[in-house]
């Protein structure tokens, strides 16, 4: 989340006259995030996050706001797009494409426990197989498409290892991409940015960690949910300073995923490699991120190095999934 595009208290005040949710009491923006334009919203009716779009469109956008509707309504905590009068969901402030949803109770966790991971191994199996019913179709933007057409751009920032690095990961993981095994790997839409920072959790009286909702869905896509799983291991069960995994960690979100959506035998075989396609994935935003930003009001690029040490850790070797 960021700020890009501005907006002021009355053209918000404006905007919102198209809900049922009462005066406007307060609004402020989000600066965490690099995508789009969001804010804070306060009315009469409640909290809600308003969000403007910077880079997907409304073809798009029908998707994301129809799985979060989709997967809110089968009990998934998640942001619920909110209905104007006209029974829509989205709509456009600043030129731009806008669409207000339901704000969750938490906060982000940036040091994780092993209590945490479990929960949210859990929930991303449950998201999973809720999202079985889903009928939209898009791809994942940020998919193989995206890295092959990105990694020319920011090839010319790297040095000689770094760029050695980048060409093979993504031969291998396009040759990958070719593959029976690749076909058969279970599919739906999927989060495919479960990191910590979209994950809200609340401390119960007794201390223990109760999950509170999984948010910003805006770089789903229908892919495979061993991708999903591992962007979520190479987050949630790291060490920050060398990549590598934390055992504790890594089993209690795997293996809590596991329990409720045990994997099949070739996600296993595919394993190793879906985890570096993970972290190849977001090697590469975040070099583009910083090396062709964006203006923004707000906005705190991140640090591309931390997933280059994290591909050439899955290079090395990875544990089995449960």
């Amino acid at each position: 989340m960021a700020v890009f595009t501005p907006v002021t208290r009355e053209e918000l005040a404006n905007w919102l006259e198209r809900y049922d949710l009462g005066e406007l009491r307060g609004f402020e923006g989000i600066a965490s995030g690099i995508e789009n334009s969001n804010f804070f919203v306060t009315t009469d009716g409640g909290r809600f996050v308003l969000t403007l779009f910077e880079r997907l469109g409304f073809d798009e956008l029908p998707f994301y706001l129809g799985l979060m509707h989709h997967l809110a309504a089968r009990g998934v905590p998640c942001p619920d797009p909110v209905a104007d009068r006209h029974g829509e969901f989205l709509g456009r402030l600043q030129r731009k494409p806008a669409a207000l949803v339901t704000r969750l109770d938490g906060h982000d966790v940036l040091h994780p426990s092993e209590a945490h991971c479990a929960q949210v191994g859990a929930l991303l199996a449950r998201m999973h197989r809720a999202a079985l019913g889903y009928e939209g179709r898009l791809p994942n933007l940020r998919g193989l498409g995206w890295w092959l057409r990105t990694a020319p751009q920011v090839l010319p920032f790297l040095d000689t290892a770094q760029s050695a690095l980048l060409r093979d990961e993504l031969d291998r993981q396009h040759e990958f991409a070719a593959t029976p095994l690749y076909a058969s790997l279970p599919s739906s839409a999927v989060h495919a940015d479960l990191f910590r920072d979209n994950v809200l959790f609340e401390t119960l009286p007794d201390g223990a960690p109760r999950l509170g909702g999984v948010i910003d869905f805006y770089f789903a896509g229908v892919d495979t949910w061993l991708f999903d799983l591992a962007v979520a291991a190479n987050d949630w069960c790291i060490d920050d300073a060398s990549g590598e995994f934390e055992t504790a960690r890594f089993a209690a979100l795997v293996g809590a995923y596991a329990a409720r959506r045990p994997p099949v035998d070739a996600e296993r075989t595919a394993w190793p490699t879906m985890l570096r396609a993970a972290a190849l994935r977001f090697w590469l935003s975040r070099l583009h991120d910083l090396h062709l930003p964006r203006p923004a009001q707000m906005v705190v690029p991140k640090n591309p190095a931390h997933f280059e040490r994290i591909l050439r850790a899955r290079r090395a070797g990875v544990p089995p999934l449960a």
